[in-house]
């Protein structure tokens, strides 16, 4: 099997898993934000998930950058990921220089950062949205359309993956699980900020250090995240 296809594979084993057991759903989308770029070809990409109240929050990105970028939509209510939750549909720009009066203010901060195109996919099952997933790429065009069908099956298993709940627990039960995620995002960030100032690293590296003790350790990342922020624990120590 070649390297492409075994990811791929692994990708969609890890997406199908969260069906049949508990599950983490911040690593859920770490792990779909990480493993598109390694399968699209795209430089990075984010995650943007509605809490109870309706409102994006940044739920996970491939790199800091591009959390950035997330959190900069969010603050100025404006760009492709919250209009693909807004619409439902897929929002793209090929060339954000020629968006530059759709979205002023991100185009600026997206070619700061080297990003000429972007890519935004909803999070959707039928009628229900939960949220956007963002692709960056530095490079113009479009996403080949295997790559762009890919994005949205990934999207749609995905968003599989959060609503299972439904079924069984109702939409109280749902939305507690999805406003407690956004809300161990917070716990995360801090612990991120810990372990960077600790290491000596980027956050991009201090964020790998902590999801791989939680991996390693089989425990929830945002278990991990709460004993760092308590000085408990130190994912880096033997």
């Amino acid at each position: 099997m070649e390297p492409d296809q075994r990811r791929l594979a692994e990708m969609f084993v890890a997406l199908a898993d969260t069906l049949a057991t508990d599950y983490d759903v911040l690593d859920l989308l770490t792990h779909l934000a990480q493993g598109c770029v390694e399968l699209l070809g795209v430089d990075a990409a984010g995650v943007l998930l509605a809490d109870d109240a309706g409102r994006l929050q940044v739920a996970a990105a491939s790199n800091e950058t591009a959390r950035l970028l997330e959190l900069f939509q969010l603050q100025t209510d404006d760009g492709p990921c919250p209009e693909a939750f807004r619409t439902a549909r897929t929002v793209e720009s090929p060339d954000l220089d020629l968006d530059a009066d759709r979205w002023p203010e991100l185009v600026r901060h997206a070619r700061h950062n080297g990003y000429r195109a972007v890519h935004a996919q909803p999070l959707r099952l039928r009628e229900q949205t939960v949220g956007a997933l963002n692709l960056f790429s530095c490079g113009t065009g479009a996403l080949p359309a295997s790559d762009a069908h890919l994005t949205e099956t990934l999207a749609a298993v995905a968003t599989i993956s959060i609503l299972r709940e439904r079924a069984l627990a109702g939409r109280d039960e749902l939305t507690h699980q999805l406003q407690t995620a956004l809300d161990s995002r917070v716990l995360v960030e801090q612990a991120k900020g810990i372990l960077a100032e600790r290491l000596r690293v980027g956050p991009d590296q201090a964020f790998t250090a902590l999801r791989s003790h939680a991996r390693s350790h089989n425990r929830r990342l945002s278990e991990v995240a709460a004993a760092v922020v308590a000085g408990e624990l130190d994912p880096a120590a033997p």
